[in-house]
């Protein structure tokens, strides 16, 4: 592999979310070879990618309790040239952060799902609190941290809270441990891979594959499903998304587990599903590390 040292990386910004926490883990760990580049929306990350103006890009793609990224899925489905070079499962990690004691705390400002996934919480410690939709959790930070009074907090990451100059009132105050989110890495796939040493403990391994089947035929999903079956080809995740052509018309996306079969009968699964598809894209096979907060 080449090296990718002072390459540009697309992320979603802006700073302080867990996307660009995720992002900076990941760049970390496999040895800082990018430098970050925030963008505002996930689509203009990977277009930066798609145009060249980044070198790759690392967006989620699913969230363990929220579902799919769709503006991610059907980027991916009207994609010709990107690759997916690396998976990292981030656990996500809320804190409320504030400027005063939880006591004063009247207010709290977040995004939509950090308020669903800490809902327990927050109705355990603060019922009589105002809750405020925002559009990120670093904004949720940024209006804190604008106030002139202590009586509002932000359910934000740790990063977040320090970049704004906020007290940690209470940390992990997610409702479930198991809230996780998938990222990729994708470059164009022409370009140089990155050099990333595998971890001896991240032995999973995925191939993502797209496709659009005929719908009128009956049972004909099923038969897909049986190619993968006969073979003995494990899929960890299905997902459909409209194929934006007419109503009723679907594009299929499929993770193969590929460390746990042969090559040969993955790749002879694909070619037969490739054959009974309209068209298929092969995004490729990656490994997948998992952080260790």
């Amino acid at each position: 592999m080449e090296k990718t040292a002072g390459k540009k990386l697309a992320i979603l910004g802006p700073a302080g979310t867990h996307s660009e926490a995720a992002a900076l883990y990941f760049n970390e760990v496999t040895g800082n070879v990018y430098t970050p580049v925030l963008y505002d929306e996930i689509f203009d990350a990977l277009t930066a990618t798609t145009n060249g103006e980044t070198d790759a890009a690392f967006v989620p793609v699913e969230n363990s309790l929220e579902g799919a990224i769709n503006v991610t899925l059907d980027f991916l489905a009207a994609a010709d040239d990107l690759t997916v070079v690396r998976e990292l499962v981030w656990t996500v990690r809320n804190v409320l952060a504030a400027k005063g004691a939880a006591k004063d705390i009247a207010r709290i400002y977040s995004h939509t799902q950090p308020i669903s996934q800490c809902r327990r919480f927050l109705r355990g410690n603060f019922p009589e609190a105002e809750i405020i939709k925002v559009s990120s959790t670093a904004k949720a930070a940024s209006v804190v941290a604008a106030e002139a009074d202590h009586s509002c907090a932000a359910i934000c990451t740790k990063r977040a809270a320090k970049l704004h100059g906020l007290g940690v009132v209470a940390e992990n105050i997610e409702d479930t441990v198991a809230n996780c989110t998938r990222f990729f890495l994708l470059t164009k796939k022409d370009a140089a891979l990155p050099e990333i040493a595998p971890a001896a403990a991240d032995t999973d391994e995925r191939t993502l594959i797209i496709c659009r089947i005929d719908g009128r035929e009956a049972g004909s999903l099923l038969k897909v499903l049986e190619e993968f079956a006969l073979r003995g080809v494990n899929l960890t995740r299905i997902e459909s998304r409209p194929a934006r052509t007419k109503l009723g018309e679907y594009i299929f996306f499929f993770d193969v587990e590929s460390n746990t079969v042969a090559p040969s009968k993955r790749e002879a699964a694909i070619a037969a599903v490739t054959a009974r598809s309209l068209w298929l894209k092969n995004l490729g096979t990656f490994r997948v590390l998992k952080d260790r907060q």
